[in-house]
């Protein structure tokens, strides 16, 4: 359900001022300024159009929503000759789930939580698992995108894999996660 601060974010994260979301929706510029400084509460009917508009709008923006425009910027990898020790403590300071592979700067594989776990379910000791190199039980390396990639194939994508490479000019730009996503709305 949707609330009044909803209907600001959105407003505001489709770059909408209040007076362009007047003219689009039909209702008026003082309710809008009124609403969402809490001074009145709208008809159900005036909320309703509001995020109807701002839900078509975001449809019409989301065509141009690329990769290089939602995925992280700073791409936080680990080397291949680093242990394992090394890949969970950097997963649990960065706060994250999964890390590209790197060979200097070439993407060679990936590790995840879910990997580490594997490696101390079966090894002998928790002291054997985390002094393995990471080259040696890193799994495949994350597909990579073009920058301009469409949002919507990134959805896709996400159902199989952890996590998207974003690539301009054969660089690599940045990552694209679930979280990531998640943030879209």
């Amino acid at each position: 359900m949707f609330e009044i601060d909803d209907i600001v974010r959105l407003r505001k994260q489709l770059g909408l001022t209040q007076t362009e979301l007047a003219k689009l929706s039909g209702v008026s510029q003082s309710l809008i300024t009124k609403m969402e400084a809490k001074k009145v509460e709208p008809a159900y009917s005036k909320v309703k159009i509001l995020i109807e508009t701002l839900q078509k709008q975001e449809r019409r923006d989301g065509d141009k929503r690329t990769a290089k425009s939602i995925c992280s910027k700073t791409v936080k990898g680990i080397d291949k000759k680093e242990t394992l020790k090394d890949a969970a403590k950097k997963i649990r300071e960065k706060n994250i789930s999964q890390l590209p592979v790197f060979d200097k700067t070439n993407i060679i594989g990936s590790l995840s939580e879910k990997t580490i776990l594997r490696e101390l379910s079966e090894s002998g000791s928790p002291d054997e698992a985390f002094a393995k190199k990471v080259i040696d039980v890193m799994d495949p390396s994350f597909p990579t995108v073009d920058a301009n990639t469409p949002v919507e194939l990134l959805y896709q994508m996400l159902e199989f894999y952890e996590a998207v490479v974003v690539a301009e000019k054969a660089k690599v730009i940045g990552i694209v996660t679930r979280s990531d996503l998640f943030k879209l709305k």
